[in-house]
């Protein structure tokens, strides 16, 4: 077979494995022939028109289609020689997260990382000192979660959660949530910009992104209430300390979206990630939508990246799919870390450096932020350890900051519809000292770059 030719009949292959008559359904049906042989690379497809006719679909459906696998790499546009497969899904990796961080060990001062300073994390000595070692797990079939843990995450909830469980990290929870909520073509929500590791994860997935603006208070209702014209299955959002913005949502906003939500199949996934460092309010549109809310709440900036631990609180029905899942790859999350952590929330000393931290962290962000406005650089106020900052050339103001010893990560992986104007994520909250001679470097380096023709893509 050449390039330039298919298989006897196309559109009666994919009429006989089309399941379902929606965008998703086609989509699905012609990668399943892709990956089965049955369709090889340089197969040529029908055309809209032709395979709407004759799987008795929308021409719009099959467009839709058509999208879905060409943003997959599955299938390929030539003009006017037609649409044509290319091979079978090719999954995207890490390439946004991968972009973020600098080489380790190659900057004096590394601000691209996104992560706490480990001088401000409680002492895990002692609490590891008084566990005695007696066996938390004694089967395999044992509750994933450690009894006195579930009390303290529920203690902490912004809103009572009907199922509590608990996995290693927000990313991990997220990763859950979405293999086990998103299928093939379904449109998904996302704050714009967002996190890069969750926009990585929806590409995974051939999820098709709608993304949504902010404002500071958070999602732009006017966004939402447009984009559930779309028939949205999942809305992911971060309530507090938005990373890299600083946003953090207002109980108003919060009630106003969800007002537009009320009603609609849409699973709402917040991702809790700053936890108890952020200085914001926990918000959470579980208050108003309980039954379709699932609030994940990481433990690792605020008790150390190494606990790996992040709870996930929502309904039984979508917190229990995701334990029983599990059940076939890990399990549960170790309960040696459930035990540490569970001493960490009840110690004094703990608690106490953990609002340390949330008070140094914000001075610092307040004092590299007041550098930067007085040098006449714009960037958000905020909360948490990033700060997001207005450049007229990103990669040029990264590139010149490298020069200096300083690192900080690129705005594009951030953002999935580009931005007129270009930015960096600056994680202050490792500026422990020299907040100005931080903030000069910074607006220097920005003040060098002259606006590229990149700039207003």
């Amino acid at each position: 077979m050449t390039a330039a030719t298919a298989p006897p009949d196309v559109a009666a292959l994919i009429v006989a494995a089309v399941e379902e008559r929606s965008a998703r359904g086609i989509a699905a049906a012609v990668s399943r022939l892709v990956s089965q042989g049955v369709l090889p690379p340089g197969a040529r497809l029908p055309t809209v028109r032709q395979l709407a006719t004759a799987v008795d679909a929308g021409a719009t459906t099959v467009s839709e289609a058509w999208g879905q696998l060409g943003r997959l790499g599955v299938i390929e546009g030539r003009g006017r020689q037609g649409t044509f497969v290319t091979g079978p899904i090719r999954r995207p990796g890490p390439g946004r997260y991968r972009r973020l961080t600098a080489p380790a060990g190659r900057y004096r001062l590394d601000l691209s990382t996104g992560t706490p300073d480990v001088a401000l994390l409680p002492d895990l000595a002692p609490v590891l000192a008084r566990l005695d070692g007696t066996a938390l797990t004694t089967s395999y079939l044992d509750r994933p979660v450690l009894p006195d843990l579930e009390d303290a995450v529920r203690a902490r909830l912004p809103f009572p959660a009907e199922a509590v469980t608990v996995v290693d990290g927000a990313l991990d929870a997220l990763d859950r949530l979405a293999s086990l909520h998103l299928r093939l073509g379904d449109r998904v929500l996302v704050e714009n910009p967002a996190f890069p590791p969750l926009l990585d994860l929806l590409d995974l997935l051939g999820a098709e992104i709608v993304a949504l603006p902010l404002d500071e208070a958070g999602i732009v209702p006017a966004a939402l209430a447009g984009a559930l014209d779309v028939d949205p299955v999942a809305v992911f959002l971060q309530p507090r300390s938005h990373n890299p913005t600083g946003t953090s949502m207002t109980v108003e906003r919060a009630r106003e979206l969800a007002g537009l939500l009320a009603g609609r199949d849409v699973l709402v996934v917040e991702d809790d990630h700053s936890g108890a460092i952020s200085g914001a309010e926990d918000v959470s549109l579980g208050v108003w939508l309980p039954d379709s809310t699932v609030h994940v709440t990481s433990f690792s900036k605020s008790y150390g990246p190494d606990l790996r631990l992040a709870s996930v609180a929502g309904p039984a029905a979508v917190v229990d799919a995701l334990v029983d899942r599990r059940l076939l790859g890990p399990g549960w999350s170790s309960r040696l870390l459930q035990a540490v952590l569970v001493e960490l929330l009840d110690d004094p000393s703990a608690t106490a450096c953990v609002a340390t931290a949330r008070e140094v962290y914000a001075e610092r962000r307040a004092r590299v932020t007041a550098g930067l406005i007085e040098r006449g650089v714009a960037c958000g106020a905020g909360d948490g350890i990033n700060l997001w900052v207005e450049t007229p050339d990103e990669q040029a103001t990264v590139v010149a900051l490298a020069s200096h010893g300083i690192a900080v990560a690129p705005g594009t992986p951030f953002v999935w519809a580009r931005e007129p104007v270009d930015h960096v994520r600056v994680t202050v909250g490792l500026v422990a000292t020299d907040h100005d001679r931080v903030a000069a470097a910074l607006a220097d380096a920005i003040g060098s770059v002259a606006p590229s023709s990149t700039a207003n893509r």
